[in-house]
């Protein structure tokens, strides 16, 4: 056999082996800011965003930031990078909605913090701190409030404790608080 006809063997067999699209899901439903359902196959995935937390659907800016992933990526060839999975089950990825980094588009628009483990000088961390200095999103509130402190309510009469290395925090709903 000829070289030629070795190389169209080969490029069929690839074809033949290897998905066109084995990349683009589809996108099923948006749950919130930072969480949503793919059709992978036969499969449903269901993923939440890696380094990013957005306001809860109750939450001032829930609505808003669910409609900002909506305009991200519905009816948009969508791929992931599966980092983790979580207490609930949901695969932690990042997410590229047309090449878009989702979670890096919804921290720029304000419609998202950045995760408290990223490191003061991540990406992430860059980018909120421009948001908020924009005023941008949920910045826009004069005291946004935090996902993490929404979803386990919040005390207005707590007192705030300085523990021994410094660090303040309040006791709320029998939980240990940092940040007051």
């Amino acid at each position: 056999m000829t070289a030629a006809v070795h190389m169209k063997i080969f490029l069929a067999a690839i074809l033949v082996f290897t998905p066109l699209a084995s990349y683009a899901h589809k996108v099923l439903y948006i749950a919130d800011g930072d969480s949503l359902t793919l059709q992978a196959g036969r499969k449903r995935i269901k993923l939440r965003l890696a380094g990013i937390d957005a306001p809860e659907i109750k939450q001032a800016f829930g609505q808003q930031a669910r409609q900002s992933l909506y305009q991200l990526c519905w009816g948009k060839d969508a791929s992931y990078d599966a980092k983790a999975v979580d207490q609930f089950g949901r695969t932690v990825a990042t997410l590229r909605c047309d090449g878009i980094d989702i979670g890096r588009a919804q921290v720029e628009r304000g419609m998202a913090w950045a995760a408290a483990r990223a490191g003061s000088g991540s990406d992430l961390k860059m980018l909120e701190t421009a948001a908020r200095a924009a005023r941008a999103g949920l910045w826009s509130d004069p005291n946004p409030v935090a996902p993490w402190r929404f979803r386990h309510g919040t005390n207005a009469g707590a007192a705030c404790h300085t523990g021994p290395r410094g660090g303040r925090y309040q006791w709320i709903n029998g939980r240990k608080m940092y940040g007051c």
